[in-house]
């Protein structure tokens, strides 16, 4: 599962505009990075929590998804590989 960061940067009277940014890495065998359904559904579902928790309209908010190469992305001090290895994750 590729790490995930985001934030939301709303201001009074406009739109949300929220960036989210994981590693560029599959999320299952033979894929390299998150695949278009996977950010439908990360579009999809941080619009609809904008719009139950703070009332703002589909239309008006506004998702990027950014995709980091591991190499690029740090974890507890040290590359994300490197990290990993350390504490046998993936």
């Amino acid at each position: 599962m590729p790490a995930l960061h985001s934030l939301i940067a709303i201001k009074e009277n406009e739109m949300p505009i929220v960036t989210i940014q994981v590693t560029r890495e599959g999320t299952k065998p033979g894929t390299d990075s998150v695949t278009a359904d996977e950010k439908a559904q990360l579009i999809k579902g941080v619009s609809h929590l904008l719009l139950d928790v703070l009332n703002k309209p589909l239309d008006a908010t506004f998702v990027v998804i950014q995709e980091v190469e591991t190499e690029n992305w740090g974890w507890g001090g040290l590359p994300t590989d490197e990290y990993r290895k350390q504490r046998g994750l993936k």
